[in-house]
């Protein structure tokens, strides 16, 4: 009787046999066991996502018409690995555009199957089709009206007759040398429920925008959902100085309100120039007497402004394109309304 290799013994002679098909003739230590098999592995998981893209036809198209078609949410279920491939492709859903929630097959049958009703459409992951704890709710599902869309290894089995639409995630082999723990089906059953995922979220028009609606507390969130308006300073934080004012009143206003600037402005408070203590530098390398400057002598013409309904990340974006760390906020008319240092953009975790 052939004896059955297990832990390190297993490993070590399969990754000795693959050594043999790439290196014939070369001494076991001149290739490296753990990146033979870890090559292995790898190479029979693309292989497997690699034939199921080339296996999809018109049922994934009928799955897609099914899932817009839903008019109540996206249920997706399993158990074992199954389950855990299920959970990730509900939340992956959810976040795309299109309303899902997961639901363990085992808890169904103690009460959480009320969660599903006749407007829900079913997505049930199982590799076997015959996971008797989703054959056991099923039945059930079908007869309140709900839609079936079964991804399984077998189109023979059960749960793959009893859909409406089988999408068909068999393998040639798990990467597991004893092929025996689901590896290269489950990385292969992931893969199809992203592409349901992303194929519903072309169909539905979902924009980067609705992406980080759905992602409030993330780095995108923060970048697409803050405007302007919402980080800038306004009112009397913000350094301002008339036209006539002398260089060294500009000097006090930008030392109180600590931005390393001030805004120069008309009396009707439309923004005619900027100085920054890059200015005040240059100016020290002409000259030391300031009694008698006026800033608007001095100033930045024409400085870089803003609207206060950009997107924050723009503000952070255009600071980075000039090398600055100081951006004033205009109204349409070109009147100041607030002012932005590069650190209130760090603050709100913009950037």
């Amino acid at each position: 009787m052939p004896r059955t290799l297990t832990g390190e013994s297993a490993l070590d002679a399969v990754a000795a046999a693959v050594a043999e098909e790439l290196m014939p003739g070369a001494e076991p230590a001149a290739v490296a066991p753990t990146l033979v098999l870890a090559r292995r592995v790898l190479g029979i998981e693309a292989a497997a996502i690699q034939s199921l893209a080339g296996r999809l036809d018109d049922s994934f198209a009928r799955a897609i018409d099914l899932l817009m078609d839903c008019k109540g949410r996206v249920v997706v279920s399993g158990v074992g690995k199954s389950g855990h491939i299920a959970r990730k492709t509900a939340s992956t859903f959810a976040s795309t555009g299109t309303p899902a929630f997961f639901v363990h097959a085992a808890e169904a049958s103690h009460g959480d199957l009320g969660m599903v009703t006749e407007a829900d459409c079913l997505v049930a992951f199982s590799y076997s089709g015959e996971s008797s704890e989703l054959l056991a709710i099923v039945p059930i599902l079908k007869r309140r009206g709900a839609k079936l869309i079964a991804i399984t290894g077998h189109p023979s089995s059960t749960l793959a007759s009893l859909a409406d639409v089988h999408l068909d995630a068999h393998v040639d082999a798990e990467a597991c040398p004893l092929n025996l723990a689901p590896t290269a089906s489950t990385t292969a059953a992931l893969a199809l429920g992203d592409a349901l995922a992303v194929v519903m979220l072309d169909r539905r028009g979902f924009g980067s925008e609705d992406f980080a609606r759905s992602h409030p507390g993330g780095a995108l969130g923060r970048r697409l959902l803050t405007y302007v308006h919402d980080v800038m300073r306004t009112g009397d934080a913000v350094p301002r100085v008339g036209v006539d004012a002398s260089l060294l009143t500009a000097l006090l206003e930008s030392s109180r309100k600590g931005m390393a600037m001030t805004a120069v402005v008309a009396a009707d408070d439309r923004v005619e120039g900027i100085f920054t203590d890059g200015d005040l530098r240059r100016l020290i390398e002409r000259t030391h007497d300031f009694a008698d400057v006026r800033v608007v002598d001095v100033m930045h013409r024409a400085p870089r402004a803003i609207g206060p309904d950009r997107l924050a990340a723009e503000a952070a974006d255009l600071m980075e394109e000039h090398r600055i760390n100081q951006l004033l906020v205009v109204d349409a008319d070109g009147r100041l309304v607030g002012a932005l240092h590069i650190h209130d953009l760090t603050h709100a975790k913009v950037i």
